[in-house]
């Protein structure tokens, strides 16, 4: 009996140093993913800030013709004449702010990331659709394409429907980092 109580002596020590070990690795693990996220919560910020930019410059005025009159008339396109662009701009100024979680509040801040990316994933989506239509048009209802006659104007608006999905796949990897935190 004297023999197995000095072996467990031995043994208690390297189980204490393993379990401090494996705390300074989960520690740093850790470290690693608050690093990695501040940075993508960066990155967030300046792909949804240039989005914004972008959608918000977007207009053009150029000649077309009237089907009503059959004369040609100056007309603008601008991005708040569609409800959706306004939507899509607006909602991807409320996920620009800037986020930093701490340990305590890391739950809060993923149910917050998960929303943020349900709300930025609606609003580039209907986005998408409406400028679908003014890059194709549809024929069944008698809606014209526009992009062949308002080039920038299109081009200001798909720049940031693309910014847009960066930032929701940038989004994407916060909420797995987080959660990934929230396990070590």
């Amino acid at each position: 009996m004297a023999e197995v109580t000095e072996k467990k002596e031995i043994t208690e020590p390297m189980e204490t140093e393993s379990r401090s070990y494996g705390t300074a690795t989960t520690s740093a693990k850790t470290s690693k993913y608050f690093l990695l996220g501040i940075i993508l919560r960066g990155l967030l910020f300046a792909l949804t800030l240039t989005s914004v930019i972008l959608m918000i410059t977007a207009k053009q005025t150029e000649y077309v013709i009237s089907i009503l009159t059959r004369t040609r008339e100056l007309r603008p396109a601008k991005w708040n004449y569609s409800p959706a662009f306004i939507v899509s701009s607006m909602l991807n100024t409320l996920v620009c702010r800037k986020k930093c979680a701490t340990n305590k509040f890391l739950i809060q801040t993923v149910l917050a990331d998960v929303l943020a990316f349900g709300i930025l994933a609606s609003a580039t989506g209907t986005a998408g659709g409406v400028a679908y239509i003014g890059l194709k048009g549809n024929s069944h209802i008698g809606w014209f394409k526009i992009c062949n006659i308002y080039d920038k104007f299109c081009r200001h608006i798909a720049a940031s429907l693309v910014l847009s999905l960066v930032a929701l796949v940038i989004l994407l990897i916060i909420i797995t980092l987080s959660t990934i935190q929230t396990r070590c």
